[in-house]
């Protein structure tokens, strides 16, 4: 069923009679499950209080780039907040600064800001609807990659019969659920993803680590979330944290921890993705108190932890299990013989020791390799752009499979 649960819509109201619409818009958005924050033009006040749709929405809203204390309100903070912009009514003087960039009001700057999706019901005269500016305006928009709800048939303030009339609260809201759920190649699928590194006690002020910064991994929690898909994050100690509101943050410590989670979750997966760094080995024993130092030099006796991905290769149903190969030298070569030893779909193959590419930078260089030595190599990117090839090679894996 589509909701708009968890979803973050900034609804921005310009200066139509039809703003009077936006109090049961807003209602109708929450009764989805969505979270509500609404900017407004001067002229939007006119037709509908700010106080109705702050008690509406439990938020403060906006309507000016400052408040009554002189604070600036963040438009680009509002823009990056929301999954997606809905602007009702959109008025023909509105519109035509949206189709050309003016910006002298928080609603078109928010617009102009937003990088989610952006909808917008026009709302005006019957002559001004059909007027060839305003048809010009709404392609402009279209190709701008916003989406138009068609405004309605019906009785127009002024009297008039016919197109312009904003579209009804109900009917933009099942627009917009319909938009946000389509073409979402993962909506309904659950996809599990392990991040960071593990940390092993010695003691209980010292540990076995890594330099793993979690960035990869929290990058790919959030490429999933967004083709949509419900996240299960199992994220070792980092200081990332994923964006996307539909994933699922499970925070662990110890590579045990990372294995007793990820089993959990793994059955429900549709696709599993470990990128975590997970420590090789751990110390037999940890120390209850603080060891001390000494003269002689201190011995270590390690032992080996339980191998996550082989034992999720092992388990694999029906799910999609792929996996990281970082390697200081024959990073191919020894990628490959990873997925034949761990019974894998793919891996994503990169290097320690590769400028730009490896730990705690914000960029990666990867090879995906398929379970039939199928090599696709990247350049250089940011892990978010890294994070959504993987993505788009895992949906395109399942979808082969289906």
């Amino acid at each position: 069923m589509m909701t708009l649960k968890h979803k973050h819509i900034l609804l921005g109201i310009t200066g139509g009679i039809a703003a009077y619409k936006c109090a049961n818009l807003v209602r109708l958005l929450i009764k989805e499950g969505a979270s509500v924050k609404v900017v407004m033009t001067d002229a939007a006040t006119e037709f509908v209080t700010a106080r109705t749709l702050s008690v509406l929405s439990k938020q403060e809203v906006i309507t000016g780039f400052f408040d009554a204390n002189n604070n600036w309100n963040n438009h680009v903070a509002l823009a990056e907040w929301a999954d997606a912009m809905i602007v009702a009514p959109l008025t023909a003087n509105s519109l035509a600064k949206f189709a050309h960039g003016l910006c002298d009001n928080i609603v078109t700057a928010c617009y102009l800001s937003a990088r989610s999706k952006v909808f917008v019901a026009p709302a005006m005269d019957l002559d001004m609807y059909l007027h060839p500016t305003t048809a010009n305006n709404l392609e402009l928009l279209r190709r701008n990659g916003n989406l138009v709800i068609p405004a309605e048939n019906g009785e127009l303030a002024s009297g008039l019969h016919g197109e312009g009339r904003m579209a009804e609260p109900e009917h933009i809201v099942a627009f917009v659920k319909q938009a946000l759920h389509v073409n979402l190649p993962l909506s309904g699928k659950r996809v599990l993803i392990n991040a960071g590194p593990t940390y092993e006690a010695i003691d209980p002020v010292r540990f076995i680590g890594n330099r793993s910064s979690g960035k990869m991994g929290v990058a790919l929690a959030d490429a999933f979330a967004k083709a949509g898909a419900d996240v299960d994050l199992v994220l070792g100690p980092s200081h990332e944290w994923p964006k996307e509101k539909n994933v699922t943050v499970t925070r662990v410590e110890s590579a045990e921890d990372m294995f007793e989670a990820c089993v959990r979750f793994f059955p429900n997966a549709d696709i599993a993705v470990l990128s975590a760094a997970v420590a090789d080995y751990r110390p037999e024993t940890a120390a209850t108190s603080k060891i001390k130092k000494q003269d002689a030099g201190l011995v270590l006796n390690l032992v080996k932890t339980t191998d996550i991905l082989e034992t999720l290769g092992n388990q694999k149903k029906h799910q999609l299990l792929g996996g990281f190969a970082l390697e200081t030298d024959k990073v191919i070569a020894y990628a490959q013989e990873k997925i034949r030893k761990k019974n894998l779909d793919f891996i994503v193959a990169n290097s320690a020791v590769e400028t730009g590419a490896g730990f705690g930078t914000d960029t990666n260089r990867v090879a995906i390799i398929d379970k039939h030595n199928k090599i696709t190599n990247f350049e250089l990117k940011s892990k978010q752009d890294v994070a959504k090839d993987i993505a788009e090679f895992a949906i395109k894996l399942l979808q082969q499979d289906a």
